[in-house]
């Protein structure tokens, strides 16, 4: 579970007094960037603490307060027992099952979480946000479970496990691995047992920071992870003696969705200067049109940027947002809300979802294509070296099928789902959880989707000698080859499989692409 990179950390992240960004949010999850607060936030968070405080001592009714929680919230506390109250709140919605999320994952909930406190409308002292400071700082990762949040009234399991850790209860994986009881691994760093007051155990756990701190990986990742794509796009288009002229600038003006002009562009410098592709230009070359996975490769990858575009507007929203409930409003008024409903995120992980699900489909039929000599202009029988002895790459082609069967089930939106809760209060949920979930599967489907026509194509490219490919196409199969061997007798594909999947995640065949045609779209 240690996915998070300690190597070289980015820049330190000041929290408080601004919204966060998407690329702060993901130095600190998978980075290790350290974190500080914003000194001028202390004040606001302590004005706003002082009216927690006053309600506490009095006997109004306020949820979460002097109340109960979800239906139990008709139930009056005694002044007395509401700091029990919120203790015995962490620890009882702390009921998470399953596998463990990723570090990076929970990371990027804690820092968000400790933006939301920095805001002064959740009312938690500034010990509170101090202590996940320090816990992301130290490397210290609470345990939370793949299962039991229904992304309403926020992501209450996974914040609840992160809460009980901060509180000195629960177990954390350290930096190095280890898994430890949170008490003593607060102990090794130098740490205390925090003891929640009034609210904060509400405030603690009452977000929606699990299923944006996904929404924010996967951005990141998908920002990159298209333009793979069109890398790969552009090899099996010159792999298959393909045209390029449906990439021209022109055709897609006359519907100018920004994204397919992007991607259309990104292809037609990807395969300029090809030897391959200037062979088939003449009067003599009969093929008309392409298929739909070389000629409408722009389309889709376009609409799957509006889609991502669509998701980082919503992120860009919630990055600046406090979600809490009740919230303390500028005129000290403690106030119960909805906005911890998880509608707004849990829509754009399903929509996600959907195009990345469509780009894989669109990259195996490239794929396949490839492989069968009935359709590959020329090119062996599964790229094998001695076709019959040899199977060149058909079972990375059903590894691919299966990948993509996969991501067409993740595609079905969570989000319509809803099991009514807590005595039926809270009788409608978002499951934007299970949306994140299924939407991170479906990131690394796509990565191997990718990686294995990436390799396929390249593959298919050498198989075109004497012919030459563009210098772009070239540099990324030289940077492929440094680690994944080409044609030859049939050996074991896992391996060479992995470490395609391995240069598509790390950036490297983009950065190999960019370095001839500069930063693509």
């Amino acid at each position: 579970m240690g996915s998070v990179d300690t190597g070289a950390a980015a820049a330190t992240v000041t929290v408080g007094g601004r919204p966060l960004t998407l690329d702060e949010v993901v130095d600190v999850a998978r980075r290790g960037a350290p974190v500080r607060i914003d000194p001028a936030s202390s004040e606001a968070m302590r004005a706003a603490r002082a009216a927690v405080d006053e309600l506490a001592s009095g006997a109004r009714a306020v949820y979460g307060v002097s109340t109960g929680f979800g239906a139990l919230a008709s139930m009056n506390i005694g002044v007395g027992e509401r700091e029990a109250l919120q203790l015995a709140l962490v620890r009882s919605h702390a009921a998470g099952s399953g596998p463990e999320v990723e570090d990076e994952v929970v990371r990027a909930l804690m820092l968000l979480r400790m933006q939301t406190f920095t805001t002064a409308r959740t009312g938690v002292r500034f010990e509170i946000a101090e202590r996940y400071v320090a816990m992301l700082n130290h490397g210290l990762t609470p345990t939370v479970h793949e299962y039991g949040s229904l992304g309403c009234s926020g992501d209450l399991a996974p914040l609840a496990h992160c809460a009980l850790a901060a509180l000195g209860e629960g177990t954390v994986r350290t930096r190095d691995g280890r898994v430890l009881e949170s008490s003593r691994a607060l102990a090794e760093v130098g740490l205390e047992p925090l003891r929640p007051a009034a609210k904060e155990g509400l405030a603690l756990i009452n977000g929606t920071d699990g299923m944006l701190g996904m929404l924010s990986l996967a951005i990141a990742d998908l920002r990159s992870l298209f333009r793979h794509a069109d890398i790969a796009t552009a090899m099996s288009v010159e792999a298959l003696l393909g045209t390029d002229r449906v990439f021209a600038p022109e055709l897609h003006a006359v519907r100018p969705h920004p994204g397919q002009r992007d991607s259309a562009a990104n292809l037609a410098a990807l395969l300029a200067g090809s030897a391959i592709m200037d062979s088939h230009r003449g009067e003599e070359c009969t093929v008309v049109q392409d298929a739909y996975s070389l000629r409408c490769a722009p389309q889709v990858a376009g609409a799957a940027r509006a889609t991502l575009a669509h998701a980082v507007s919503v992120a860009d929203i919630e990055l600046g947002s406090a979600v809490d409930n009740p919230v303390v409003l500028d005129d000290g008024r403690v106030e119960s809300n909805g906005n911890f409903h998880g509608a707004p995120v849990g829509y754009v992980l399903d929509f996600l979802a959907i195009a990345v699900a469509d780009m894989a489909s669109m990259s195996e039929r490239r794929t396949d294509r490839l492989l069968d000599p009935g359709r590959s202009h020329g090119l062996p029988a599964f790229l094998a070296g001695s076709p019959g002895i040899d199977s060149g790459l058909m079972i990375a082609q059903y590894t691919q099928a299966a990948i993509v069967s996969e991501l067409k089930r993740l595609a079905a939106p969570a989000s319509v789902d809803s099991i009514p809760s807590s005595a039926m209060q809270e009788d409608h949920v978002s499951m934007g959880w299970s949306a994140g979930r299924k939407l991170l599967k479906a990131v690394d489907g796509l990565t191997r989707v990718v990686a294995i026509e990436t390799m396929t194509a390249a593959r298919a490219l050498e198989m075109r000698h004497p012919l030459t490919p563009s210098p772009a196409t070239a540099r990324v199969l030289a940077a492929l080859r440094e680690t994944v061997r080409g044609v030859g007798p049939d050996r074991w594909l896992s391996p060479d499989i992995d470490a395609a999947v391995d240069l598509v995640r790390a950036g490297a065949l983009l950065r190999a692409a960019e370095s001839v045609v500069g930063a693509l779209r």
